[in-house]
């Protein structure tokens, strides 16, 4: 089970462009299908529709596809600047 703060961050970074669901699953342990149920349960059916067509097809979002690209070589951020620690 998962914290409210726990949630809150997952969904910071799910929000954030270069933050893979790979960086999720690692820290999390959740898989991609995972973390949109849990956006699904936690945002507004507009809110949702709105995240989905922006991460879909979104390279930065899956870390094989962004390995192919010129910029596969650079350091991925694991969270939003916002957050602490």
């Amino acid at each position: 089970m998962l914290t409210r703060g726990e949630i809150d961050r997952i969904i910071m970074m799910a929000w954030e462009d270069r933050t893979s669901f790979d960086a999720i699953r690692t820290q999390f342990g959740l898989s991609p299908g995972d973390v949109i149920k849990l956006m699904r349960s936690e945002m507004t059916a507009s809110s949702f529709k709105m995240w989905r067509k922006r991460t879909q097809g979104r390279i930065t979002k899956h870390e094989a596809k962004f390995a192919d690209t010129a910029a596969g070589d650079q350091l991925r951020r694991f969270r939003a600047q916002s957050q602490r620690g």
